[in-house]
């Protein structure tokens, strides 16, 4: 039976619908707190559920026993007087289990009656006081709880215990890992049932050039102990040992016929997502052609990814070939990947669809599609709404470029000036926002966070990470898994991919680097760039988001975005007087010979609303026009003020701030 969407009842102790898949992962359970691979378990697709392991974002994920254990112990082994109640409350912050001694961490079990407290697996796997006949000792073995000043090592696996133990009272300076003490010396393990393993240490093998040193099942390397057979030359890790996979999967959604795990490494391509599984022990179909990878089992077959506005649905055999929407990598048509209904050209491959900086990690088979672009505004009549940014007043659709006479408007949203284009207009105040922004979706997926973003206006200063810029206008928030970008302004959500740059002859696609140069700016740029598959040629998102035509004091006529090849005859910047580099993006005019750094045309402060006061830092500062006869000098750095738009410090005379570098120093603020 399928149960990949199958929810099992509300826990009390957990507030959302959890969903059984087979899918097999790396993980950690949310119960127990055990890393490593889960077979079987449960999920919770909420974002707010995510946990940090790590430093890296984990879906909420339950082992199947952990999410079926009982709600209430009776007569357990330590405290039979009372029953034991599951409780999700947060201990104390010096709690510890009453049985193991191990810091109390949520979920754990309590008595109602009295302050007896254990932990999860103390509570439903509790270990007993005494072995009398270990596998792995010849003597009796004692649990002992955590609380050794000394550090002392597993017999087994030679790897230091932090926690309790088992030791043995007649031998000194021996004692086991929970999980160890259930190992002999020589294993029988289901996937390798011609002989037994024996377990010796790594480097008994290090030197032996024809034995097989990673783990056949995971295909890690042992860093100290290893289980082995020299007659088969089969290597196992001490945690594929003790958890071992499942040697038989019914999972009708992967295939309809029964699958089992293959005795012997054998050299296959996975029919799900293409790759090659030399050295791996795939699971096979005896009945069919069918040959699959352990960790592809169990995949989902719709789901939403951050590089793409439709759901893409899972397909073992597609004719469309092409590349992928991922990796721009071409596609076989012979082996699965992820296809759009709506976009006939757009595929991605398997392993670049489930990637986690991709996939939110919800299985959306058997959900109806959410409507995504809740609307922002409430249509009140003909081109007149109720935008949710400014809800007191209506907003009126102007479809004539507007020019305010001996007015500085601009789009409350992106602030650029709303001379360009149709914009809608407050009826009783200067509100403005540009119709393309006043449409902006109220929630969003960005090309670099698969959780979620929603769109908000609070006026309040935020510093984007993707552009580095200040903004305060609307910005796209979230409590997603890349933390670092919880704020992103509207300018780099607005981004998508392929981007048809008019400055480009080719599409450009989203990629992440450590270390590229924008051929714009001529800058090194870390994070996420715009980059050409056809030609050697990347942006950065500063760059992409530049606007391509402005107006400036330094001329009657728009000025326009060049990618080099135009000056002004002698090539010189006509606001700082320096020479204009041909090679990097530049404005100029194309009736006269006014040319400008893209720096001086517009600043790090053209996302601010001039005449608006910001607290930053301790310091309450104005945002203030640069359109005096004579340009001041900035308090930091000592030079003119070279941007139209700059900082003055409220609580100085004269104190006057050029730059987001000379704000960041002045006030003491690392703005990044």
């Amino acid at each position: 039976m399928d149960t990949t969407r199958s929810s099992i009842n509300k826990l009390p102790v957990h507030e959302h619908p959890l969903f059984h898949t087979a899918l097999f992962t790396v993980s950690v359970c949310a119960w127990c707190h055990l890393e490593g691979i889960m077979y079987s378990s449960y999920v919770c697709d909420e974002v707010s559920c995510r946990l940090f392991h790590k430093m890296v974002s984990r879906r909420f994920r339950l082992h199947k026993e952990c999410a079926e254990a009982p709600l209430e112990i009776n007569h357990h082994p330590y405290h039979p007087e009372h029953p034991l109640l599951l409780t999700n409350d947060s201990p104390t912050e010096d709690g510890t289990c009453d049985f193991c001694g191990q810091k109390l961490l949520s979920p754990y079990y309590t008595c109602p009656t009295c302050e007896f407290k254990v932990d999860f697996i103390c509570g439903i796997k509790p270990s007993p006081s005494a072995i009398e006949h270990p596998v792995c000792h010849d003597h009796q073995l004692v649990f002992l709880k955590k609380g050794r000043e000394e550090e002392v090592h597993c017999e087994v696996c030679k790897k230091s215990i932090s926690g309790p133990s088992y030791s043995c009272p007649e031998c000194n300076n021996v004692y086991f890992h929970l999980d160890c003490v259930h190992l002999s010396k020589e294993v029988n393990h289901p996937c390798h049932s011609n002989h037994p393993l024996k377990i010796i240490a790594y480097e008994s093998l290090r030197n032996d050039d024809h034995a097989e040193k990673d783990c056949r099942l995971c295909s890690t390397r042992p860093e100290e102990m290893l289980c082995h057979c020299s007659i088969c030359n089969f290597t196992l890790c001490l945690s594929c040992t003790k958890l071992p996979p499942p040697l038989v999967v019914d999972h009708s959604k992967t295939h309809t016929h029964t699958l089992r795990l293959v005795s012997s490494k054998l050299a296959f391509t996975c029919k799900v997502c293409g790759i090659d599984g030399y050295k791996r022990r795939p699971y096979i179909c005896l009945e069919c052609d069918f040959v699959i990878h352990g960790s592809c089992i169990g995949f989902p077959h719709v789901i939403n990814i951050n590089r793409h506005d439709h759901r893409i649905s899972f397909t073992y055999h597609h004719s469309r070939g092409g590349r992928c929407g991922v990796c721009r990598t071409n596609v076989s048509q012979y082996y699965g990947a992820y296809s759009c209904s709506v976009c006939p050209n757009y595929t991605v491959h398997t392993r670049c669809a489930i990637n986690n900086t991709i996939w939110n990690f919800a299985e959306l088979e058997g959900t109806h599609e959410k409507i995504e672009d809740i609307a922002p505004f409430k249509v009140v009549e003909h081109n007149l709404i109720r935008h949710f940014s400014h809800s007191e007043h209506t907003l009126r659709l102007l479809k004539d470029n507007v020019i305010h006479d001996d007015e500085f408007i601009q789009c409350e949203a992106c602030f650029p000036l709303v001379e360009f284009g149709p914009v809608y207009s407050c009826t009783e105040c200067y509100f403005s926002l540009h119709e393309k922004c006043a449409n902006l979706p109220m929630e969003k997926r960005l090309f670099f966070d698969p959780a979620p973003y929603t769109l908000r206006y609070d006026n309040t200063i935020i510093y984007c990470n993707l552009c580095g810029m200040l903004n305060d206008g609307f910005r796209y928030t979230s409590q997603g898994i890349r933390m670092q970008y919880h704020y992103v302004d509207v300018h780099c959500a607005s981004l998508s991919e392929p981007l048809v740059h008019n400055r480009h002859l080719h599409p450009l696609y989203f990629l992440e680097t450590n270390d590229n140069y924008c051929d714009a700016c001529k800058r090194a740029r870390a994070d996420y760039m715009l980059a050409c598959d056809t030609c050697n040629f990347s942006l950065c998102l500063y760059c992409a988001t530049l606007p391509e035509e402005i107006r400036h004091m330094s001329d009657e006529h728009p000025l326009t975005l060049y990618c080099g090849g135009k000056g002004n005859g002698k090539n010189w910047c006509d606001v700082c007087e320096v020479e204009l580099d041909p090679s990097k993006w530049f404005f100029a005019c194309s009736d006269c010979e006014v040319a400008l750094h893209v720096q001086c045309a517009l600043g790090d402060f053209s996302r601010l609303m001039p005449g608006k006061l910001y607290t930053v830092g301790e310091r309450e500062c104005e945002v203030v026009l640069n359109n005096l006869y004579t340009r001041p000098f900035c308090s930091h750095c000592r030079s003119r003020c070279k941007a139209p738009v700059i900082f003055k410090d409220n609580g100085e005379d004269n104190r006057y701030i050029c730059s987001l570098s000379c704000l960041s120093s002045y006030l003491c603020i690392d703005f990044c």
